[in-house]
Order: C-alpha cells, then sequence, then structure tokens
C-alpha cells in the first residue's frame, strides 16, 4: 500500500543508499541533498556534494490500464496510479577531476542497488512488499541544456539522470459491487423435422 507521500519517500530512499555508502577512495565523504542545483550552495560543509534533483513525473503507459482490486466480495478499488520518477544527479567539488570520481562512485553505488526493496525504503515503503528499479536514463546533451535553463544564472555542470519506475500511489475510490445471489436459466431444445412433413 503506497499513499501520496510515496514520491518524497522515494527521494530519501535514494539519498539514504548514498548517504550510507563509505565512498571509499572519495575524502571527504560527499554531503547528499535532495536540492536541485540552484539551491546547492557552499555552505561550509563538505566540499563535496551530491544533488538529487526530482525534476520530472510521467504516468507509466504500461501500468495504466490496470484492472481494479477486489477488496472484499462487496467492494473494489480503483487500482493506483503508476509512475515514473526521473532524477537528475549532479555532482560538486572544489576539483573537477574530484567531481568526476564523484559522479562515478554516485553511479556505481546506485549500479548496486537498481532494485529497491525491502529495509532500504523508507517512509511508509519501509518494510513493505513493494519493489521498484532504479535505471540509468540516459538523455540527449539538447534535453540536458532544457534542464539546465530552467535553473536561472546557474551555469551547466556534468550530470546524469536516473529513473525510478514504478512508484505507485493508491486510490482512495473504493466501488460497490454485489454478489450473485441466484441465476435463472431457460432452456429450449430443437426437435429435428421428420422427412415428408
Amino acid at each position: 500500500m503506497s499513499d501520496f507521500a510515496v514520491i518524497g519517500d522515494v527521494g530519501e530512499t535514494l539519498k539514504k543508499i548514498l548517504t550510507d555508502d563509505p565512498w571509499a577512495g572519495i575524502s571527504p565523504k560527499p554531503e547528499i541533498a535532495l536540492n536541485s542545483p540552484r539551491e546547492i550552495k557552499d555552505d561550509g560543509g563538505s566540499p563535496n556534494k551530491v544533488s538529487i534533483f526530482l525534476y520530472q513525473i510521467h504516468e507509466n503507459i504500461y501500468l495504466k490500464n490496470e484492472e481494479p482490486l477486489r477488496m472484499s466480495d462487496t467492494v473494489m478499488r480503483v487500482p493506483p496510479m503508476a509512475l515514473d520518477l526521473l532524477y537528475l544527479v549532479t555532482p560538486y567539488s572544489n576539483d573537477k577531476t574530484q567531481e568526476k570520481y564523484i559522479l562515478g562512485k554516485a553511479m556505481q553505488i546506485f549500479h548496486d542497488n537498481k532494485v529497491l526493496t525491502g529495509s532500504i525504503l523508507q517512509g511508509a515503503l519501509s518494510g513493505s512488499d513493494e519493489e521498484v528499479k532504479l535505471l540509468f536514463n540516459p538523455i540527449s546533451l539538447d534535453d540536458l541544456t532544457k534542464i539546465w535553463s530552467a535553473f536561472q544564472d546557474v551555469a551547466y555542470r556534468l550530470s546524469v539522470s536516473y529513473m525510478v519506475t514504478p512508484v505507485r500511489i493508491d486510490s482512495s475510490r473504493e466501488l460497490g459491487m454485489q454478489r450473485v445471489v441466484s441465476k435463472e436459466a431457460s432452456h429450449s431444445h430443437m426437435v429435428p423435422k421428420k422427412e415428408g412433413t
């Protein structure tokens, strides 16, 4: 069961995956933020940072026409809305080479956690039977430039896109149904016509 908070829970899940990793070979360990590239600031913390920014949400067209869920003998629930969440992952460092190492390490961590389930999931998803996939989502330079153009006065930085799918939001609509309590049937049969009549 996933309520409307699931979109935020997925973001917290991605943040936890990166935060919990020891980041061997990267020093200091990056701070992980769910902020947009425009909101990342040099606040005196770690010089290394990773931004995970939810920039777009799509309805998953392959799961759009699922059947209603049977809740009881008299109640059915409208199927959940299935979504694809698109994230922009951007590394930050004072050193441009270190920035590339940070991005490579973040991609390695996400590659090792392609299926998100069980205790990895955060919030209401934690411990549920939900399973979502974390997929590298290559996009063209043109599309990437369009995304970055939304961050006014922010220079383009090396970044990649990831998709988390399917993320389900349960419907609160229920449909009543009645059990069949009696069945009527009428029968008729044909009598073959005799020859000569």
